[in-house]
């Protein structure tokens, strides 16, 4: 684990008193860069959520699945990975590069310890690339020189927000923010979202301590997701619990609080 006396870390612009987003989710992929606050809260959402970890999982292995299918079937070979969090196993450019070398993948978080690793593990990989900016400023991630750099506007797009959108308020606009996106990429592109869904009363519990504890957190109905891809020809099985999002094996028959913790969908831009 990161140990919080090690370095300096406030010159790096992290704070290690208060958890954070992306270090949190490093807790529950059982990762090794975070600090005992971040575990801390996790503990707490585990007694309300005991799969928390189990969620985690399933977050990840929905984005390996749609990677594969972006690029492959979809025929991508340009990703925006938007709040992307620490580089972990099967990050987004290692599935899209096994499919396809020549695949471009630009990660964009607002946590600067996501920088400062991610560069690290990315410092031999020319094609990929990770950008300091904030999800809530479409605008200026567009813009952004590396951005621009790997990422041509001209042709079709992966835009992925893979666990990110159910850390905007209402009043953050997160609708606003899937519409600056899509509207900047042709026909062709493709729309990746999960969130976390108020699909049990244990997950709306969980969105009290979330907003409490770590000052975000939104859980939103299936509708509410769904209606980020108004526009878009939604692909089957459509925005459904991430377990039974285009499986690789059998799921269960009757989900579980854990399994429906969060829902998950792609569309194609016409």
């Amino acid at each position: 684990m990161a140990d919080e006396r090690q370095y300096d870390w406030a010159s790096l612009g992290i704070d290690v008193t208060k958890p954070s987003i992306a270090r949190t989710y490093d807790v529950v992929l059982r990762g090794k860069d975070n600090f005992e606050v971040d575990r801390a809260f996790v503990d707490e959402i585990a007694k309300i959520v005991p799969e928390i970890y189990d969620v985690a999982a399933y977050n990840r292995q929905i984005l390996g699945r749609g990677v594969r299918y972006l690029a492959g079937e979809a025929g991508l070979r340009q990703f925006l990975d938007l709040g992307s969090g620490l580089p972990t196993v099967q990050n987004t450019h290692q599935v899209a590069q096994s499919v396809a070398p020549e695949s471009r993948v630009v990660y964009v978080d607002n946590d600067p310890i996501v920088l400062a690793h991610g560069r690290a593990l990315l410092a031999e990989n020319e094609r990929t690339t990770v950008v300091t900016a904030d999800v809530r400023e479409p605008e200026a991630i567009l813009a952004n020189e590396e951005v621009r750099r790997l990422i041509d506007l001209g042709r079709p797009v992966g835009v992925m927000l893979v666990g990110i959108l159910h850390h905007l308020h209402d009043d953050e606009k997160p609708q606003r923010v899937v519409d600056v996106l899509m509207d900047a990429v042709p026909s062709g592109s493709h729309l990746f979202i999960t969130s976390f869904c108020a699909s049990s009363q244990e997950a709306i519990d969980a969105e009290v301590q979330y907003q409490g504890l770590l000052g975000t957190g939104r859980f939103r109905t299936p509708e509410e997701i769904e209606h980020w891809f108004a526009g878009l020809e939604l692909l089957e099985p459509g925005v459904v619990p991430l377990p039974l999002w285009r499986p690789d094996g059998p799921v269960p028959n009757e989900l579980t609080v854990g399994h429906k913790l969060m829902y998950g969908g792609i569309a194609r831009k016409p």
